[in-house]
């Protein structure tokens, strides 16, 4: 099951775009033997600035056609690592070929967008940060696929 991080913005380079890169080719080393990813991180950014209304238009563009569409927003669903591991699993066991994690901009994700949303996840009831948002789902979908594959990288 490919997965795609579909987010507004551009992240330059700097300490935490090192981090995704890392634990995204961590995730696709571990989830290349579970079918999981390749992952990839798709940046999309609203130039005219239209607002959420347009930012979701290229979001929505960015999602691939029949993929399970997960919105991150601080209404959606906490879930420890186990958990969140699990329906990692579930997804690629139902045979869905692609994964789409959608993190908003500023202004967050357009209610259109969000109702489409197959699930909503949140890290808390605290704002982050987008470029941290990305870091923090990057290594839970590393370390989803570590909990998956047994390794000692998960102690609870």
């Amino acid at each position: 099951m490919r997965v795609h991080i579909c987010a507004v913005g551009r992240l330059r380079a700097g300490p935490e775009r090192d981090l995704i890169d890392d634990y995204l080719t961590r995730f696709d080393r571990t989830g290349r033997a579970l079918g999981l990813g390749p992952a990839s991180v798709i940046e999309v950014e609203d130039k005219k600035g239209g607002g959420q209304d347009a930012e979701a238009a290229l979001l929505d563009r960015a999602i691939p056609n029949s993929a399970v569409v997960c919105v991150l927003e601080e209404r959606g669903k906490v879930m420890p690592s186990p958990e969140f591991a699990a329906q990692l699993g579930r997804w690629r066991d139902d045979g869905r070929g692609d994964l789409a994690f959608v993190i908003g901009g500023a202004d967050g994700i357009a209610k259109p967008l969000r109702a489409r949303a197959d699930f909503k996840l949140s890290f808390g009831a605290m704002v982050w940060p987008h470029m941290l948002a990305r870091v923090m789902l990057s290594e839970q979908l590393y370390r989803a696929a570590s909990i998956l594959a047994g390794a000692p990288y998960h102690r609870s």
